[in-house]
């Protein structure tokens, strides 16, 4: 598994990944179906905009063999003057499964405990995705609670409840 930021030159494998996928437009409904050009280029401008502003740092992540796009990964800022950050993450269809996700969220999650200097990492899984609470847990999340009645998804039509994941410098670095 290898990450870098996002370039324009993403744009192609980010619809090839996201557009009609059943899986990422359950979870995240934030991410359009469909999912087109316009729509991967907008979020590549954001992503890179939120690198130059410190508000965010999203990484592409693809297979080292062969280079596919496995999914995207990201953290942002949450609360600045208390170093709280969160990440969210995405897999491509073909990576699930394999652990690529669960590499990733924890090696991003550590990189902005050690090097950005965050106190608090936290991540928010839907309740019923059981998948992404696994992921969270084997990249060594601490889980906290669920926040009851977070957000209305319209395709779901319905609030959704969110189980609060947590990771502080403390934590052992290989928890999970």
């Amino acid at each position: 598994m290898a990450l870098r930021p996002w370039t324009l030159a993403d744009v192609g494998a980010l619809v090839t990944a996201i557009d009609g996928d059943g899986e990422i437009a359950r979870w995240l409904e934030l991410i359009p179906q469909p999912y087109r050009e316009a729509e991967a280029r907008a979020w590549v401008e954001r992503a890179t905009t939120g690198w130059g502003e410190g508000t965010m740092a999203a990484f592409a992540s693809f297979d080292v063999d062969g280079g596919t796009l496995a999914g995207g990964i990201g953290v942002e800022v949450k609360d600045a003057a208390h170093a709280v950050v969160e990440v969210g993450y995405w897999a491509a269809c073909a990576a699930r499964g394999r652990g690529v996700t669960t590499r990733a969220v924890r090696l991003v999650s550590r990189w902005a405990l050690e090097q950005v200097g965050a106190e608090r990492v936290q991540l928010l899984a839907e309740r019923e995705n059981l998948a992404s609470q696994r992921v969270a847990e084997k990249a060594g999340f601490v889980r906290e609670g669920v926040l009851r009645s977070t957000r209305f998804n319209p395709r779901l039509g319905r609030r959704m409840d969110f189980v609060m994941y947590s990771m502080l410098p403390s934590d052992p670095p290989n928890a999970g």
